[in-house]
């Protein structure tokens, strides 16, 4: 296998503001861009459906869709229609909370990067302005990427693999600021846990609080469709 280039790179993509801006980074830095989305037994698809609009606009090289099944362990509101999405602010790690999933999304990306000989994968996670959760920290961004060093053999070769986190230590106002300059057009993600079949946002979940107030500080017109 040759030396992993820095021109292509794997970009985790939701569909939501933050990776939508995180892909719009990587564009900006000259990669070509490998998008990979994960169907993972979420409340909704319409984020999908969002994010492959967001691929084929930022004319991306490739777009995977990988499906886990989630939904089959439960164990979080986002995959368990038993459980209910929170629409209050609470203490501690809220029930939105997926065990194990960026590990695994990672380690999806991992192993693309290391067949694409990628120099890099980009994730949108943000440790400032988001709802607690473990794998969100850059304490864990940086235990993968010594695991992809370990995991790979490009990294025992080394020539490891890069975790970029470019969104992690901005505020939600900064990531949309950034986002604008970059000529994002947030009107095509979707970042509610709980959004109709058609996209619409319910207004109340943290992830929408997160997202209405990071519009409002930003002083950027916010474009989500709400429900009602």
């Amino acid at each position: 296998m040759s030396q992993p280039t820095d021109k292509a790179a794997v970009v985790l993509l939701s569909g939501g503001l933050d990776s939508t801006t995180c892909l719009a980074e990587a564009k900006a830095a000259g990669h070509a861009l490998y998008a990979v989305s994960f169907d993972y037994g979420q409340r909704h698809t319409a984020e999908l459906s969002a994010a492959r609009s967001i691929a084929a606009s930022a004319g991306v090289v490739e777009h995977k869709v990988v499906t886990i099944d989630f939904d089959g362990m439960g164990g979080s509101a986002l995959t368990d229609a038993s459980i209910a999405v929170p629409e209050t602010p609470g203490q501690g790690i809220p029930s939105t909370y997926v065990p194990a999933r960026n590990t695994l999304f990672l380690s999806v990306a991992l192993g693309w990067a290391e067949i694409l000989e990628a120099g890099s994968i980009y994730i949108g996670v943000n440790a400032v302005d988001y709802s607690g959760y473990p794998d969100c920290r850059p304490e864990f961004i940086e235990a993968f990427e010594s695991l992809g060093r370990l995991a790979t053999k490009t990294g025992v070769e080394g020539r490891p693999i890069e975790i970029r986190a470019p969104l992690m230590h901005r505020t939600k106002a900064e990531i949309i600021r950034r986002g604008h300059e970059l000529g994002v057009d947030y009107s095509q993600t979707i970042s509610c846990y709980q959004a109709d079949e058609h996209g619409r946002a319910c207004g109340v979940c943290d992830a929408c609080r997160l997202r209405a107030a990071g519009f409002a500080e930003a002083g950027v017109p916010d474009p989500t469709r709400y429900i009602g």
